[in-house]
């Protein structure tokens, strides 16, 4: 492996991660009594985000910034049709808990059931960027 692949595994390594983390996060307060259910969007959201980019810089595909999981999902089945598989619709509509609903302005609040929802849609992703990228959990 040339110094460049090296540098890049490394950086796939840290989004996915700080992918994990969001994870993490997100089952925590999942599991609370009365949780913050936009924090939990918010952090699947995240994840969601930092799968994707993973697979994009596995792939030596630029992102620019940006949180639009429409965006990037379209970039990663450009890459693999085998996204196609995701429910597009879905991971999209959780665009919105990247910036918006952070703010007083949005007074959205997610129902539990709505943020188990996200928790999947993020693990459903999760699980086609590992298998995509041959990557074990364990390895993270």
């Amino acid at each position: 492996m040339n110094e460049y692949e090296e540098r890049k595994k490394k950086v796939v390594l840290r989004w996915l991660q700080k992918a994990e983390s969001d994870i993490k996060v997100a089952r925590h307060i999942l599991e609370m009594d009365d949780p913050p259910t936009d924090a939990i969007c918010f952090h699947c959201q995240q994840a969601i985000e930092k799968y994707l980019k993973a697979f994009l810089t596995y792939h030596d595909v630029r992102v620019k910034k940006t949180h639009d999981l429409g965006i990037l999902l379209k970039m990663c089945l450009e890459m693999d049709k085998e996204f196609e598989s995701m429910d597009k619709e879905k991971i999209a509509s959780l665009t919105p808990f990247a910036v918006e609903i952070r703010y007083p302005d949005e007074i959205y609040t997610p129902t539990i059931d709505e943020s188990k929802n996200a928790l999947e849609t993020a693990l459903k992703v999760k699980e086609i960027v590992f298998k995509k990228l041959k990557i074990k959990e364990s390895a993270i």
